[in-house]
């Protein structure tokens, strides 16, 4: 540690510091404002696959790392047990699998919106009716938004625990990629939080 702190000391110390404030573009609030963004779009594939993707975007979540509320929904959505919208879609043999979330890529999330996407593998008979399907989707965020979080601190707290099971037993990565991954964290996290910001939950708020 010794021997590289010299030679990141020597190497970058010459660098001038501009003095400037970090660039932010939470100004610019609405940049999906276009009538492009808001129809049905027809993909052909490659290979033989049906896939439905609704994708939502959102005011910016990065600011509320520590509650990570996209993680807690797609935690839901994601769900595939009884009452899920997989088990419902998967017994109509219109859906193999679904997924939800945010890849928390400067992308999907950054200081001017954040995107939610929501992707659904269908059935040969899934794809006749995706119509279906996307109004299923749709109706499962109406309940959950009309419920509210307020009696699922329990699911919270599910995850939380098993997030910091993966944090404290993950495998060893490669010195490279985490070093590269903390400094991208250091852009985005509190000090305390450069470690553990972009994978730990740490703060319960309803409203958020």
């Amino acid at each position: 540690l010794d021997t590289l702190e010299k030679w990141v000391t020597e190497i970058f110390s010459e660098i001038p510091n501009n003095g400037l404030p970090k660039p932010s573009f939470d100004h610019l609030t609405q940049p999906f404002d276009t009538p492009e963004f808001h129809k049905l779009y027809r993909v052909v594939p490659i290979r033989k696959v049906h896939s439905l993707t609704i994708t939502w975007a959102l005011p910016p979540q990065e600011q509320y790392y520590r509650v990570k509320p996209l993680h807690y929904i797609s935690w839901l959505v994601g769900h595939e047990g009884k009452g899920s919208v997989l088990s419902f879609l998967r017994k109509r043999f219109w859906a193999l699998a679904l997924y939800g979330g945010n890849g928390e890529t400067g992308f999907e999330q950054n200081s001017t919106y954040s995107i939610f996407s929501i992707s659904v593998t269908l059935t040969d008979e899934g794809y006749k009716h995706f119509y279906e399907v996307a109004h299923v989707v749709f109706q499962y965020v109406k309940m959950l938004q009309k419920r509210g979080p307020d009696q699922r601190q329990v699911i919270w707290e599910e995850i939380q625990k098993i997030e910091a099971n993966e944090f404290h037993y993950q495998e060893q990565t490669d010195p490279v990629d985490y070093v590269e991954n903390l400094c991208e964290n250091m852009q985005l996290f509190q000090k305390e939080d450069f470690l553990t910001g972009d994978q730990l939950l740490f703060e319960y708020k309803p409203e958020v």
